[in-house]
């Protein structure tokens, strides 16, 4: 199978064999700073675990140091990698390369800002374990932990997307947006090879692709608390967002997720 025609070439995942138990595809744009902190708590929880595992930072086209500190990083950090997009193509793009170089047996991805806590990661997994084909982190769910929540309106845009998915697409995961998710390689193949979407709503047709191909869904409570620094815009992205609904939507119509 040829990957992401025009953009990336190689093998995708599931044509290789595992070799090793966990991947860890973290996207990032302009992370210089903060990616120094997210890849030492991911690399010493991982090492914790005592299984095999590699981390995955995806540059996508930063204008600042990001490369420059995860390749120094990387020569300190046995099992940490570096690629990069050729240019800026979206949070969608850098994980979908992530996933597509990924040699695991189980692949998650990750925000660069460490709004979620690592350890969380076990239960995570331990939902997959119990039968799930992808397992999401949820900060709706009745047992999350939120030391530092959204602002009102960004939480309300939150719910009303939400809403939106339910109504739209018929997803229930009560929420789509939580940067903190897992996939079996199997899964991985079937939503990851058959994904358009490179913006931001790229997390809303994972799920769709999943609910269509009727893999199960576990969401899973975790501690999250939100980043002052976070770069998602109200008005802009909410609209962009909304407009991925819609093309997800047009892109099932055309038979494009066959």
């Amino acid at each position: 199978m040829t990957l992401f025609a025009g953009t990336f070439e190689g093998t995708f995942l599931g044509e290789r064999a595992a070799s090793c138990d966990i991947s860890v595809v973290i996207p990032a744009y302009n992370e210089a700073a903060r990616i120094p902190q997210t890849l030492r708590t991911t690399v010493e929880y991982l090492k914790s675990r005592g299984e095999t595992f590699e981390v995955l930072v995806v540059d996508d086209g930063s204008g600042d140091d990001t490369v420059e500190v995860v390749e120094e990083l990387s020569r300190q950090m046995p099992g940490v990698r570096c690629l990069k997009n050729p240019c800026n193509l979206g949070k969608g793009a850098a994980v979908r390369n992530g996933v597509f170089t990924a040699r695991g047996r189980l692949v998650a991805f990750l925000d660069a800002d460490s709004s979620t806590r690592m350890s969380d990661l076990d239960r995570l997994i331990e939902a997959v374990r119990r039968g799930a084909s992808v397992a999401v982190g949820s900060r709706a769910h009745r047992y999350s932990v939120i030391p530092v929540r959204q602002p009102w309106r960004r939480q309300v845009a939150g719910k009303v997307f939400n809403f939106l998915c339910r109504l739209g697409l018929g997803i229930t995961v009560s929420d789509s947006q939580c940067g903190f998710k897992l996939f079996t390689r199997d899964a991985a193949r079937a939503v990851f090879s058959q994904s358009r979407i490179e913006g931001f709503c790229f997390d809303v047709e994972l799920l769709f692709l999943a609910r269509k191909r009727g893999l199960r869904v576990a969401e899973v409570p975790v501690t999250w608390s939100d980043d002052r620094a976070s770069r998602v815009r109200l008005v802009k992205d909410s609209l962009g967002m909304f407009l991925g609904l819609l093309r997800i939507r047009l892109n099932d119509h055309s038979r494009l997720y066959r």
